[in-house]
């Protein structure tokens, strides 16, 4: 897996993007957009803040954020209807043993969003959801990445607000600063065939940002070793940014470690194999989804998620890369995601 010597630079905050009336069906049509009984700015209005620490003491980007006391009591009985609807679709009976524990706030990155903890009286099991400001391209980018990764994804959606699930994993920055090394369960030829899968998915779908931080190692123990799967959990970059690396992991230093160790134990002939690979899976979901990716990206093209230079410097990019000149009539990014996936299409057919 090649790296550069040139790293990208820290991402300047993207501008946010609303959702257009044909989104909004799309959202509408499978039934992501729901009547949600509190809103993002609802959230807002909260009365203090405390730092929160994690559990080693150590300071976090989060503060627990607390509301006037004649109001908490309703707004938790709504957020845990919210859990209701994302995790049972909305059927409270089988969430009457779930509270709400806490709800934290971040001012970090674009979506600042509020993360819900709710807990299990019986077992004291904690689970989460995060409530966003709704933004076109990261709805864009869940949507992608229900469809053309090995993951789903519960997500919903009412005017400004998104509701996003927890995913669940290893932070990248975390795997490197304490895992890398010293999984003893972990094939690593397993960990660098996923981080090139990693790398294609990312690439392909056209998210960006994938730094170690904004992504998850997934592990599962299996009969002799353990299977591990990288998760995006970070949606903000959707197709916005006008340069080919910034889809590409490895190129970002925060993944340098990653990318050594990828190199390490991975055959170049190996790593274009799994590439491949992952290119032959992606196809094959989109044909599973054929209808609703194609009625997906008919929206996309029809939207300006990105300023036309970024659109035309990306394209050119692409038709490079690539060695195809149809990308040079792409005038969306939509355009540029579908124009890709039929470019693995003819690669793998050949």
């Amino acid at each position: 897996m090649e790296s550069d010597d040139t790293t990208l630079p820290e991402t300047p905050r993207k501008p946010s993007i609303p959702i257009h009336d044909g989104l909004r069906d799309y959202l509408l049509h499978f039934r992501r957009e729901r009547d949600l009984p509190v809103t993002y700015e609802r959230l807002r209005n909260y009365q203090e803040s405390i730092p929160l620490n994690d559990s080693q003491g150590e300071p976090t980007l989060w503060d627990t954020v607390i509301y006037r006391a004649e109001e908490m009591e309703e707004l938790y009985a709504h957020l845990k209807r919210i859990y209701a609807l994302i995790k049972v679709d909305g059927d409270a009976r089988i969430v009457e043993h779930v509270y709400v524990d806490r709800v934290d706030f971040c001012s970090f990155g674009n979506s600042m969003p509020f993360r819900v903890r709710v807990v299990n009286a019986y077992n004291d099991n904690q689970d989460y959801f995060y409530v966003k400001r709704a933004d076109a391209s990261r709805v864009y980018g869940l949507e992608l990445e229900h469809l053309l990764s090995p993951n789903r994804l519960n997500y919903l959606t009412k005017d400004d607000t998104l509701i996003e699930e927890h995913i669940a994993g290893i932070p990248g920055d975390i795997f490197i600063e304490r895992h890398i090394k010293g999984y003893p369960e972990l094939n690593p030829v397993r960990v660098a065939k996923e981080l090139v899968k990693f790398n294609e998915r990312c690439f392909v779908r056209l998210l960006g940002d994938m730094r170690a931080y904004n992504f998850v190692f997934v592990i599962t123990p299996d009969f002799e070793t353990a299977q591990v799967r990288l998760r995006a959990m970070d949606f903000d970059q959707q197709s916005y940014n006008g340069r080919k690396k910034f889809y590409l992991p490895q190129f970002f230093k925060e993944n340098l470690p990653l990318v050594n160790y990828c190199n390490e134990h991975l055959h170049e002939q190996t790593a274009l194999q799994y590439q491949r690979e992952e290119q032959t899976m992606m196809v094959h979901r989109a044909d599973l989804a054929k209808v609703r990716l194609g009625m997906l990206l008919d929206e996309m093209k029809s939207d300006r998620l990105a300023p036309d230079e970024k659109v035309h410097a990306l394209r050119a990019e692409l038709a490079v890369h690539f060695q195809n000149d149809r990308y040079l009539k792409c005038e969306s990014m939509g355009a540029l995601v579908r124009e890709n996936l039929m470019t693995i299409r003819d690669m793998i057919s050949r």
